[in-house]
């Protein structure tokens, strides 16, 4: 029986993207205090390695941040060129590796096991690394290891803007000294009960029995020893961009009235948005299809920052419409198509109250789900 390979896991992330994003659309913002989010009732999405030195972190609401900082520049300016550039450096990766995942809008894990067989992956990787800062001017870390935890966590310390190799067999030694909420999915509350058991680094968390650790903290604690062994099994997903969500119809009779065409139109879209809230993913990409009585049909589509919100997507359906109607004449059938699809909901809306409206579209959808999509709608207009 031939032996299993030794696994190569390379872990991906684009240093602070969105700042990076802007910074790259206006030049004079590099080196000062940058905030990404909204200004009155957002949340920093993200933040410049300037800012950080006053205490600021994403999450933070922005009055705080402010507070901390009051001279930091409030920008989000380039949001639909978050995805532009996100596609981009997914197109690159997909070019080149034989597999794999995309995390998130800036995170990406590529699995390279068997390629040591023809070549150094390491230098593989730092070339393709290089390849992606040519072709974006992007500052991107990245880290090798024989899992996706270990390497997640050694790319978080090679950055701003560099790279590591974490030798298999030196997993534990690597982490051994790093704090133990160095691992991922230990949030604040954790962290504070293992420093209550006198847990401060991962080499504490690797001393501690698993009979003990189950005890205190159930099977989590021992998903935490193994981790604090550097074991990890997690897959590298492989990433296949779904390819489109759509809805049409072919009207019994033509209609050529603009606030009937509007009031498909929207009906349409809403559709469409929460069978893509249904499934989890946002679009990138929105097209509408127009078919005249003579079956002459015309499309027209247009990228957009990744979203899966009604409010977002009607008014793209809209200008879409006008600028391929022909004013004036009847319409046989009408369509709206999403696509670009992505599982990046997490980064969609990181610049306005998320929480308030994401809780708005989830008591629409529970409505919907339950009585029908027919049941709630929204009033249109021209």
């Amino acid at each position: 029986m031939s032996a299993v390979p030794q696994r190569i896991i390379a872990h991906f992330d684009l240093d602070a993207f969105f700042v990076s994003v802007e910074c790259l659309n206006n030049p004079s913002l590099k080196g000062k205090p940058i905030l990404v989010g909204g200004r009155e009732r957002g949340v920093v999405a993200a933040c410049s390695y300037e800012a950080r030195k006053f205490g600021i972190h994403s999450a933070m609401p922005m009055k705080t941040a402010l507070r901390l900082c009051p001279q930091a520049i409030v920008t989000n300016n380039s949001r639909a060129d978050y995805s532009k550039y996100s596609r981009i450096v997914t197109n690159i990766i997909a070019e080149k590796a034989p597999l794999f995942e995309k995390a998130s809008i800036d995170e990406f894990y590529l699995d390279l096991t068997g390629m040591d067989k023809y070549f150094q992956p390491y230098q593989w990787t730092i070339d393709l690394r290089q390849e992606i800062i040519d072709k974006t001017q992007l500052p991107i870390s990245f880290a090798m290891a024989s899992n996706k935890m270990v390497a997640k966590i050694a790319t978080d310390q090679a950055k701003p803007n560099g790279y590591l190799h974490i030798p298999f067999g030196k997993e534990k030694e690597y982490l051994a000294p790093l704090t133990v909420n160095k691992i991922p999915g230990v949030g604040d509350s954790t962290y504070e009960t293992l420093k209550s058991m006198g847990i401060f680094t991962i080499r504490d968390l690797s001393e501690q029995s698993p009979e003990f650790l189950e005890k205190r903290l159930g099977k989590y604690g021992i998903d935490l020893w193994n981790k604090s062994q550097g074991i990890h099994h997690g897959e590298v997903t492989p990433y296949h961009e779904a390819k489109s969500i759509s809805t049409e119809s072919t009207f019994d009779e033509n209609i050529k009235d603009p606030a009937q065409l509007m009031t498909e139109l929207v009906h349409m879209t809403e559709k469409v948005a929460h069978e893509l809230r249904q499934d989890n993913k946002t679009a990138g990409c929105i097209a509408v299809k127009i078919r005249y009585p003579d079956f002459e049909t015309t499309s027209r589509q247009t990228t957009i920052p990744y979203t899966f919100y009604d409010d977002e997507l009607i008014p793209q359906a809209k200008d879409l419409f006008h600028k391929l109607w022909r004013k004036g004449q009847p319409v046989r059938l009408l369509g709206v198509r999403l696509s670009e699809l992505t599982d990046e909901a997490v980064q969609t809306n990181l610049f306005v109250d998320t929480e308030k409206k994401n809780g708005l579209y989830k008591a629409i959808d529970d409505v919907k789900n339950r009585f029908g999509k027919a049941a709630i709608s929204k009033a249109t207009g021209k």
